[in-house]
């Protein structure tokens, strides 16, 4: 579900958006989201093979996250 918001941002950055908005086609919120979804790991979390044996629980799961996260970063 999508949610309306106001963001305050860089002009610059806002330009650069609509640009890349305009060369492939996509809405401004689509290059918002995927950006952000890159930024805070969302791809590396559809990479990461489920567990075999046993479930992680929540607080697992996020430090796999973040140290994956981390490690694509590097």
């Amino acid at each position: 579900m999508r949610m309306k918001t106001t963001v305050y941002i860089d002009s610059d950055l806002l330009r650069a958006v609509k640009v890349a908005a305009a060369r492939t086609g996509k809405r401004e919120y689509a290059i918002f989201e995927e950006a952000l979804r890159r930024y805070l790991g969302f791809e590396l979390l559809r990479r990461v093979p489920p567990p075999t044996s046993e479930e992680l629980d929540e607080d697992e799961a996020l430090d796999l996250a973040y140290r994956e996260l981390h490690e694509a970063r590097r």
